[in-house]
């Protein structure tokens, strides 16, 4: 099993997320959102590859991954075989122009 680390950027996007989905659904939907999210990421830890490569980001340094969470919202990742962890590096919201994750991701 996998270690997750939430970076920064990732870590954000989730809160503004979440604030977001419960100002504009209410607490229970946010809560739904947390619940789905946490779900996905346990999945993640068990099954690193489940995600395919995301095809936007195949000029980076680094193979990113992507799996939908919630419908509207892709966790973007990558694998880091030699610490023995997956790397949230964003939480992308699928509504969004998809080429601005190009200039976002690093």
């Amino acid at each position: 099993m996998m270690q997750i680390v939430i970076l920064e950027k990732a870590e954000k996007r989730l809160h503004d997320t979440a604030r977001y989905i419960r100002d504009e659904f209410g607490k229970k939907s946010e809560q739904k959102f947390k619940k789905e999210f946490r779900k996905t990421i346990g999945l993640l830890k068990d099954n690193p590859y489940l995600g395919p490569v995301e095809p936007l980001l195949l000029e980076r340094i680094f193979i990113y991954r992507s799996i939908v969470v919630a419908k509207l919202n892709k966790i973007i990742y990558r694998i880091d075989e030699d610490c023995n962890r997956i790397e949230i590096a964003d939480l992308w919201d699928c509504r969004r122009e998809p080429t601005a994750m190009m200039r976002q991701v690093r």
